[in-house]
């Protein structure tokens, strides 16, 4: 038996392990081990997206290290009331923006916190795709639209007629 594993079982604190090599780690029992750096076969955890810790410091208030966030879902609350407020055009236009402003702080902050659900690309894309989506809608919505998209209408009286 090694000498290593005489001393982990014989009680001594785990702090005074010597680690035989770099990629070494001690055991559930405290004994050194090597692990692989090989990925596993099968996936116990998730890791935490690019970008995904505290967007301030452990020592802020939860509020603070969540901003990004709660900025977000703040302004797609408001634009959710107005749409209930019966201001259609204006609510989901905030709904779209909220998204788009998402998309921006996922893209400028290096940490975002809860913001960041999958890869930077990933998030970045999702947000901006949906929000412009939702803001070309929303300017497109009858009666009065405010934008107008010409060859939508031929494509409309193609289908119907």
């Amino acid at each position: 038996m090694p000498a290593d594993d005489t001393r982990a079982e014989s009680g001594q604190r785990p702090e005074d392990l010597t680690v035989r090599d770099p990629v070494s780690a001690p055991d559930a029992q405290g004994r050194p081990r090597r692990v692989t750096r090989r990925f596993p076969l099968f996936t116990r955890d998730t890791a935490r997206p690019e970008g995904g810790g505290r967007a301030a410091g452990g020592d802020a208030p939860a509020p603070a290290r969540q901003w990004p966030i709660l900025l977000v879902v703040g302004l797609v609350g408001i634009g959710l009331l107005l749409t209930a407020l019966d201001v259609f055009r204006w609510g989901t236009l905030l709904i779209g923006a909220a998204l788009l402003v998402g998309a921006a702080l996922r893209w400028v902050l290096p940490d975002v916190g809860m913001l960041a659900v999958r890869s930077r690309f990933t998030d970045i894309t999702t947000y901006g795709v949906l929000g412009l989506a939702i803001v070309l809608l929303a300017l497109m919505a009858q009666p009065k639209p405010l934008l107008e998209i010409p060859f939508l209408k031929d494509t409309l009286h193609f289908t119907v007629s």
